[in-house]
């Protein structure tokens, strides 16, 4: 069941844009139908009432496995499960992204291409799922790439526009990097541990925290997760990202793509937490992203950008609290990542609706428009509250949990409280952007716009309706709305029963007068906010040119530079080139390996070698001698044809008959083709001069010696006969076919002798279609020479 709602966005990705041209008016909403089904199965799931697979209640609370062979003998299977934190994302993932569909049909609603939006937010909707529903490392390896590779087609959806192109590729650098740095651990951790499923791995903890690479495996994990969750100094990959559609930036950015980071480190977190490694830099990498991430969105007038610099800023608040990794900061952080995914998801709407109905996208020349967008304008501002964390929103309760998780820690002594400033002033700069961007556009006197605001369509409201009224209720019905989630999420998470309190008081307290403190002070802030960015912008403009962006973007750029000299280097269009660059790196390989881990002075002797042996070895070097110096393509052929027969004699004394038939009408063959082909080639003549020859003479003499030296090394060690005794036993049985090489070749390895024949296949059809066009060319062009006479 888990594995049909995972492949069911691949499924019928292909078909979108086809719905999309048959039905223009209908197709999102009928595409939003799939993701719906997949949140009410999960629910049902979840609650017991639709049997998905084996059930078992575990420490960390229920859990549902659904597995299915892969690659057996790698440890790689089809492993799904879900938990309390893969139902959270899952039921984001899912909920949130039917609501997208249903907005991205009327934002942009008839655009040629939005069937292929469709297909693309559908892969990106399934791996996702694949992600956080996998139960074996490398599968959710591969579900994380696809991620990447998605929503690099969605980036750079808009891909006649250079800048949407340029996001689209530095997502997919920054976030592809991260992905092989996941890739390294969890092939290491699957080694330390035996295992590649994610559920087994925390009955090895012990053992994984005790191996010597246990720190490379963490610095690689955090480095993929922070990459992919746009964690300082990889933030700024995710501002540029808004280039995307609007639909596309709500979803990647509010509850999906951006949280895949967050969620790998709440998955490993049972395994790998603990260590100071692990936490440490959990703790203050987020607290780091999250001060950055707010007061960039502080300096920010446009909307989106304004929007994704404050999500990089929630991002690390997840993180940091997640590397505190107490009980109550990991509550905070689930009801956090729940608040963040309501209030956020509106506002990026909300961002798209404004655009689209008033064409203005600078929050500072917007005001007045509560009575063109009355809906619009309550969603908004119930979001923006739930953001600047006011009650009666989620995010009141999500901020409140979160200085809880913080205040008590006094372990931590001045770390500490360190963190609760940092958290204090990062969410004074979170009510300046709640107030700036949901609160101040819609009220004082209308100023004008490019476009005549009013209300946005019904499809472009649902979302933000929707989202804003869920903040709303995860407070009012916690019980029903909130809690089943964010309780088995953090249970999972703790791997031990977890019960947030999710109730709007809880008295005077250290927390309460914090969140006062917070409102108070973003209220100031934002009185004095112009003030306050005249003064900086001079010197925080001149601080971004020296930040991580200039770096990968000169990174960039020696990467491009050095491989455009290389290619005019090695690219030369010469094909003598090619053959020696080629020749000289097996030279250069294969001999310093040989040299370094044999040692020639190690090679068996020659005294076992036949004079007949020595006669053929003797009529082979004549052979390819003789094409050196020949004259004429008749005698350089029969220098070939020589040594071509000498191999197949080579093969007959050596016991392989069949290998020697073939070679003989290879060889035949070979030795008719040439003779056709160069019979239609210019004349035969030098084009090397005495420097070049000798050049070529010293690398073929040199791979010559260095395989001369190969093949006597390997003729005197042991072999591995496994391989050879499965083809020996399997071929007749499996294949009924008694020559091995011939059953290899065609059942065995039938695919790839199937893609060398393509291969050959296509060749051949260019080589006709070149051939074919020649004589149309050498006309065209004796006509242009007679027209221009």
């Amino acid at each position: 069941m888990l594995l049909a709602l995972v492949i069911s966005g691949f499924v019928l990705a292909p078909v979108a844009p086809m719905l999309q041209r048959a039905l223009p008016h209908r197709a999102g909403y009928i595409v939003a139908l799939l993701p719906l089904a997949i949140a009410v199965m999960l629910g049902l799931m979840s609650a017991g009432v639709v049997n998905a697979g084996i059930v078992t209640d575990t420490e960390g609370g229920f859990s549902i496995v659904s597995t299915a062979p892969w690659v057996a003998g790698l440890g790689v299977d089809l492993a799904f499960r879900l938990d309390g934190l893969g139902l959270l994302m899952a039921m984001l993932v899912s909920g949130i992204g039917a609501l997208i569909f249903v907005y991205a049909a009327g934002y942009l609603h008839g655009h040629k291409h939005l069937g292929r939006l469709y297909a693309f937010l559908l892969m990106f909707m399934a791996s996702m799922l694949g992600v956080v529903l996998a139960d074996n490392l490398i599968l959710l390896f591969v579900f994380w790439e696809l991620t990447s590779v998605s929503s690099y087609l969605l980036i750079g959806f808009d891909h006649s526009q250079e800048k949407s192109r340029k996001s689209a590729l530095q997502a997919l650098l920054v976030t592809g990097l991260g992905g092989l740095g996941i890739l390294a651990a969890a092939i290491m951790l699957g080694d330390v541990a035996g295992t590649f499923t994610i559920s087994e791995l925390v009955l090895h903890r012990d053992t994984i925290r005790g191996h010597a690479l246990f720190p490379a495996i963490v610095v690689l994990m955090l480095f993929g997760a922070c990459t992919k969750s746009a964690q300082f100094p990889f933030h700024f990959w995710l501002p540029n990202a808004m280039a995307a559609p609007t639909p596309v930036s709500a979803y990647l950015h509010s509850s999906t793509m951006v949280k895949a980071g967050v969620y790998l480190i709440a998955r490993l977190s049972p395994v790998l937490g603990g260590a100071a490694i692990w936490n440490d830099a959990l703790t203050w990498i987020g607290a780091t992203t999250m001060v950055v991430g707010a007061w960039m969105a502080f300096r920010q007038r446009i909307m989106k950008p304004l929007l994704a610099y404050s999500t990089v800023s929630a991002l690390g608040t997840l993180v940091m609290a997640l590397g505190v990794g107490t009980t109550k900061a990991v509550e905070a952080a689930m009801v956090f990542l729940l608040a963040h995914a309501f209030y956020k998801g509106t506002l990026f709407m909300a961002a798209g609706a404004i655009d689209h109905e008033t064409g203005e996208k600078d929050v500072s020349k917007l005001s007045g428009l509560r009575g063109s967008m009355p809906i619009l304008f309550i969603a908004t501002a119930a979001a923006a509250l739930s953001m600047a964390g006011l009650p009666p929103f989620v995010g009141f309760v999500a901020k409140e949990l979160m200085l809880k998780g913080l205040i008590p820690d006094a372990t931590r002594g001045t770390g500490s409280a360190a963190l609760t400033t940092m958290l204090v002033l990062s969410s004074a700069l979170g009510v300046v952007v709640a107030v700036r961007f949901g609160i101040r556009p819609f009220l004082g006197d209308l100023k004008p716009t490019p476009t005549e605001p009013h209300e946005p369509p019904r499809s472009m409201l649902l979302g933000p309706v929707m989202l804003a009224s869920l903040g709303l209720l995860a407070v009012v019905l916690p019980g029903f709305v909130a809690l089943p989630l964010v309780g088995p999420a953090a249970s999972a998470v703790l791997h031990a029963t977890a019960k947030p309190d999710m109730a709007l008081w809880h008295g005077v307290n250290a927390a309460l007068l914090l969140s006062v403190v917070v409102i108070v002070a973003g209220a100031a802030l934002f009185a004095i906010q112009s003030g306050v960015l005249r003064v900086i912008e001079p010197i925080a403009s001149r601080l971004d040119r020296l930040g991580p962006a200039r770096v990968y973007d000169g990174t960039l750029w020696a990467v491009l530079t050095f491989s455009r000299a290389q290619t005019r280097a090695l690219q030369s269009g010469s094909l003598r080139q090619y053959i020696f660059f080629t020749i000289g790196t097996a030279v250069i390989a294969i001999g310093g390996a040989l040299a370094v881990n044999q040692g020639f002075s190690s090679v068996p002797g020659l005294s076992d070698v036949r004079n007949y042996e020595i006669g053929l070895f003797a009529l082979l070097l004549v052979g390819a001698g003789y094409v050196g110096v020949a004259k004429n393509r008749l005698a350089a052929i029969a220098g070939l044809g020589l040594v071509g027969y000498g191999i197949a004699l080579a093969f007959v004394l050596f016991g392989a008959p069949d290998l020697a038939l073939t070679q003989l009408c290879i060889e035949t063959l070979m030795v008719v083709l040439m003779v056709l082909v160069f019979y239609m080639l210019p004349d035969f003549r030098s084009i090397s001069n005495n420097s070049q020859r000798f050049r070529d003479l010293f690398a073929a003499l040199s791979l010559g010696a260095v395989m001369f030296f190969l093949v006597l090394i390997a003729g005197q060690s042991t072999p591995d006969l496994a391989v050879t005794t499965f083809y020996g036993e399997r071929s007749v049985p499996d294949a009924y076919g008694r020559n091995v090489v011939n059953v290899i070749l065609v059942d065995f390895r039938a695919l790839d002798t199937l893609g060398e024949i393509t291969v050959l296949v296509v060749a051949a059809v260019g080589v006709y279609a070149l051939l074919k066009s020649t004589p149309k060319r050498a006309k065209h062009i004796a006509g242009l020479k007679e027209g221009s006479e």
